[in-house]
């Protein structure tokens, strides 16, 4: 079964509102005078990172990427929970986890651990306030609105190509891929001025056009990087549809948000053939 046929069948059961339909990046929950916004994701060997990857790294992803899912609905942090297999590399993996957890100040609320013998396994679950009245979702795009991309694009690919291909990369290129840097900070900035907004996770295209489903528009991009770094994930931007926003502002404009076409996404006006980027 395919990660669409599976989430599809998990909209048939009981769903929570908070949910949005499962076609968000996190579940978003009033509770009191408070919103919750909760995410979980995993990661897995020769998916996620590469097989023999150091521990310490797939500790620090894990917890990037479901920091990520928060930043792109604006929340500040509460805290984690981790699920993970023990092995022989556990003690490096608690070294990672120590040091992300330090540097953007998110505190471990608990967790479970196993030990399996099959491939190791490992999950996390964020938990974080909303800083704004509206969370933005992904389905807040209106045509006119501008599409902007806080974050590079390409980056993690050149790093996955220096450690599997030999490539040449920078430094700060193969740190892109091994330990994520999710914009945490950019989130909050933003989000109070997003229609709507999401991480970009699973390729540039791909993600745009989940925003343009979810919306009912279509969105069309700028040519502004490789196209093989337009359909690569990884690269944990963040991308929002608002209105024109101040030059000053960080954030880049890569395109505009149109009426609903015949596509979802288009790149300088034309369709795009083939895979948009990486599904499970």
């Amino acid at each position: 079964m395919h990660e669409a046929e599976f989430i599809a069948t998990l909209r048939t059961l009981p769903l929570h509102p908070g949910a949005r339909g499962l076609s968000d990046d996190a579940a978003v929950i009033a509770i009191g005078g408070e919103t919750l916004v909760v995410t979980h994701d995993m990661v897995a060997e020769g998916v996620h990172y590469l097989p023999g990857a150091d521990p310490f790294d797939v500790a620090w992803k894990l917890v990037a990427v479901n920091l990520s899912d928060l930043a792109a609905k604006g929340a500040e942090p509460i805290g984690i929970l981790i699920g993970a297999s023990l092995t022989d590399g556990s003690a490096r993996f608690l070294e990672g986890l120590r040091a992300i957890l330090t540097e953007y100040d998110v505190p471990l609320l608990g967790g479970d651990t196993i030990r399996a013998a099959g491939p190791a396994g490992f999950g996390c679950t964020a938990i974080g306030r909303a800083t704004t009245a509206t969370v933005p979702a992904r389905s807040g795009a209106q045509p006119g609105d501008t599409l902007y991309l806080a974050g590079e694009i390409g980056a993690a690919r050149r790093g996955w190509l220096a450690l599997t291909k030999g490539e040449q990369a920078s430094e700060d290129d193969i740190a892109a891929y091994l330990r994520p840097r999710p914009l945490l900070a950019q989130g909050r900035t933003l989000a109070p001025r997003a229609h709507a907004m999401m991480d970009v996770s699973d390729g540039l295209l791909l993600d745009a056009s989940r925003m343009a489903a979810a919306s009912g528009v279509t969105i069309d991009i700028d040519a502004f990087a490789d196209d093989q770094a337009m359909r690569w994930g990884d690269d944990y931007a963040l991308l929002l549809a608002a209105s024109p926003l101040d030059s000053a502002l960080p954030p880049r404009a890569i395109g505009r948000v149109l009426p609903r076409q015949a596509h979802d996404v288009l790149v300088d006006g034309r369709p795009v053939a083939g895979p948009l980027g990486y599904q499970h």
